[in-house]
């Protein structure tokens, strides 16, 4: 549609004006490399949200995988607790059956030693699997302790982001922790204005502060998501559409974060989500505003906890 109209206007500037036609194939060329980094920007987004949905079942995973060992080490244990009991029983029986010299008790006597022996074959390899769930138990507590730490430096970092953008209280931005990440949203009417993706004063304000919580924790994924409501993107000029839009006024956020020498831009993600994935309805006003927003979604590292699975058998 904005090719057409570019080319309304150029055949109508051809017509009245003197413009040269090296002029109108320059424009032509723009627009075209316009085009293809869009088409770029989109493919990179969608391999981000792709990288972020495995992410979070490699989580779901994790947890899944420790319940097992957990469940695996119960029944180990209860199984060794009930051999050893039936060891003793037998052992006394043994005791008894030796003193006595009829033939026929020293076959019984026989077949206890052989079941003896049995028994402490498996008792010594029950031993070894005692030994092995030891360590087990020891790396489990070791990862509850990581999980545990994570937590709580989540929860550390929630508190620190809320005390430092307490000023922008009522301003459409909340801070809020679920599902172990920490996610800062902020309406667009405190960063952008309408068909915008040039951060306003009172915005850049609000991201600058986030940067300089980020800076003092460096272990922490950042990604920046953009959201409009479901209004068609109506402007005109680089953008395409609301996906696009919301790609670039992440990107934006990004490039305030970046300014920040201490914030790893390895950290740092930009996507958009376009109108796909709304708070609200969009039947309201009220809605629309929640769903026009950027989300700052602050996640773990999880590379030690993924290690340590490794390590236990």
């Amino acid at each position: 549609m904005i090719k057409k109209i570019s080319l309304g206007l150029l055949i109508i500037v051809l017509s009245t004006s003197c413009v040269s036609k090296k002029i109108y194939n320059d424009l032509e060329n723009k627009y075209a490399d316009l085009k293809k980094e869009n088409r770029s920007i989109s493919d990179e987004n969608a391999d981000l949200l792709k990288s972020k949905s495995q992410l979070e079942l490699d989580q779901e995973a994790l947890n899944k995988e420790l319940a097992k060992v957990k469940s695996e080490r119960e029944k180990v244990q209860a199984d060794y607790a009930a051999l050893d009991k039936k060891m003793d029983v037998l052992q006394d029986s043994y005791s008894a059956l030796e003193k006595n010299s009829n033939e026929s008790l020293k076959l019984n006597v026989a077949k206890n030693r052989e079941l003896l022996e049995q028994l402490e074959a498996k008792e010594k390899a029950l031993a070894f699997e005692q030994e092995q769930l030891n360590k087990n138990n020891q790396r489990l507590k070791e990862l509850e302790d990581l999980i545990a730490a994570k937590e709580a430096g989540m929860r550390k970092l929630k508190e620190t982001l809320s005390n430092a953008l307490n000023g922008f209280e009522g301003k459409g931005l909340t801070v809020e922790q679920k599902n172990g990440k920490v996610y800062v949203s902020m309406e667009n009417k405190l960063l952008f204005n309408s068909g915008s993706w040039a951060v306003g004063t009172e915005g850049k304000k609000a991201v600058v502060e986030v940067g300089k919580v980020l800076g003092e924790n460096p272990d922490i994924s950042v990604l920046i998501e953009g959201h409009t409501d479901d209004d068609p993107f109506g402007g005109s000029g680089p953008i395409a559409d609301n996906w696009d839009l919301s790609t670039k006024r992440a990107t934006a956020i990004v490039a305030i974060l970046s300014e920040n020498k201490k914030v790893s831009k390895q950290n740092l993600t930009a996507a958009g989500r376009g109108e796909f994935s709304p708070l609200a309805s969009n039947t309201t006003a009220e809605g629309k505003a929640k769903n026009r927003r950027i989300e700052i979604i602050l996640t773990p590292r999880l590379d030690e906890i993924a290690e340590m699975l490794k390590d236990i058998n």
